[in-house]
């Protein structure tokens, strides 16, 4: 079988997670090179909302979800869904995330993403401060909306959590809500308003533009998919589908939902799944967005990007094989039509991507249980853009041996035993 030759460190996969890890290990002096089975930059990566949620440090298993659940999967094109040919597959995983959801559980959950987007928003800075990345990121705000004073009121929970947190909003009512965003259905009449969100103004081509900067210092790509990972000696071994084999003294792993089976190959059997996101993204014009909305009783965001405007969201736990089902990104088009009378609606195109989680919502980020030569940096779920130099600082220190600068224990991938 062909061999290529000794790499210092292997990055398998270049979507935002990898592509940002390749650039702080840059930093730290390491040679990088990207392995890659398709294009740079064009699964989850370039598909996402561009949102960096900061903010978003409530753990998504919470204490009563699992009694909201049953009402959406009984919609198909509800905010949560599970085809009835994945039920049964799904079902491990659901139990663990129900388990995720006690009050312990959700508590601790929170206190680890409470730190891990402390770091993100700090690491995310120095990366907006680059030269050659400067101009992805703007300040844009968010308005989170409510169809009503009951749901508003349900939320409360959360904000007290987000204050305490030292997340700055304040409520709006209806006269500053048409002020913030002009457009509104006028049944929105209670909302917050977060004044730091930032917008990534298209999140592929952020991700393609640290991409070619890692490219541009030095780091090379390969292209091919890794199918089997083996300590051989001293020697960490990748071996692709094409029988090639790939000799290097670190490798990370960063392919998303395609992490598993290579963890697997390892002795790390990880609950990793693939909540299917979709969204549709309408040309410019299509309305005058000035801000980031997220429609919280209904799962979605509708989010200005340099091309246009992006409306997605939503869940389908799928897997990985099952053909795409777009009347869900329709369904959330309809609704962004009610939502935003004025809304054009004509000339959109779809997406369906996948978003790899991990039933407790927190990531995998350490070594792999059979060397420290393999570094795993996967299962982000919603949070890859969000937490994505975070985990590069993370992915950094272990590569290096630097103390980390937040405990990785949280996000090993030995958690699940």
């Amino acid at each position: 079988m062909k061999s290529s030759g000794k790499c210092d460190v292997l990055v398998i996969g270049t979507g935002i997670i990898g592509v940002m890890s390749a650039l702080y290990l840059q930093n730290a002096g390491r040679s990088v090179t990207f392995l890659e089975r398709g294009e740079i930059a064009r699964g989850a990566s370039a598909g996402n909302a561009g949102i960096l949620a900061f903010p978003e440090i409530i753990p998504i298993p919470a204490p009563g979800i699992m009694k909201k659940a049953p009402r959406w999967l009984v919609d198909p094109l509800g905010p949560l869904s599970v085809p009835p040919a994945y039920a049964m597959k799904i079902a491990p995983w659901l139990w663990r995330f129900w388990k995720a959801s006690s009050p312990r559980r959700f508590q601790y959950g929170l206190d680890v993403q409470m730190r891990m987007m402390a770091l993100a928003a700090s690491e995310m800075q120095k990366v907006a401060a680059v030269p050659e990345l400067a101009g992805h990121i703007s300040n844009t705000g968010t308005l989170d909306l409510y169809d009503n004073r009951t749901s508003f009121d349900a939320a409360r929970h959360d904000w007290d959590l987000k204050e305490k947190a030292g997340i700055a909003f304040s409520r709006v009512d209806r006269s500053e809500i048409e002020r913030l965003q002009p457009g509104l259905a006028p049944q929105f009449q209670h909302a917050m308003f977060t004044p730091g969100g930032l917008q990534v103004a298209d999140p592929y081509e952020f991700t393609r533009s640290i991409a070619d900067l890692v490219l541009a210092r030095g780091a090379t790509l390969h292209k091919g998919e890794a199918t089997r990972i083996e300590m051989v000696g001293e020697s960490t071994i990748v071996s692709l589908k094409s029988g090639e084999k790939i000799d290097a003294d670190k490798v990370i792993i960063a392919c998303g939902a395609w992490s598993k089976t290579l963890a697997a190959s390892l002795g790390d059997v990880v609950p990793l799944e693939t909540e299917r996101g979709y969204n549709t993204t309408l040309p410019e014009g299509a309305f005058d967005l000035t801000r980031q909305l997220y429609f919280n009783d209904h799962a979605f965001v509708v989010t200005p990007l340099s091309s246009g405007i992006r409306v997605g969201g939503a869940v389908e736990l799928g897997g990985l094989d099952l053909p795409p089902n777009f009347r869900r990104s329709e369904a959330l088009l309809n609704k962004a039509k009610r939502f935003l009378p004025g809304l054009k609606t004509e000339g959109g195109k779809q997406w369906m991507g996948f978003r790899p989680s991990l039933p407790d919502c927190l990531p995998v980020i350490g070594p792999s249980r059979a060397s420290n030569s393999v570094i795993y940096a996967f299962g982000h779920g919603h949070l890859g853009l969000t937490q994505s130099a975070a985990t590069a600082k993370l992915v950094t220190d272990l590569v290096t041996g630097a103390h980390p600068t937040i405990s990785v224990d949280p996000f090993r991938a030995s958690r699940f035993g």
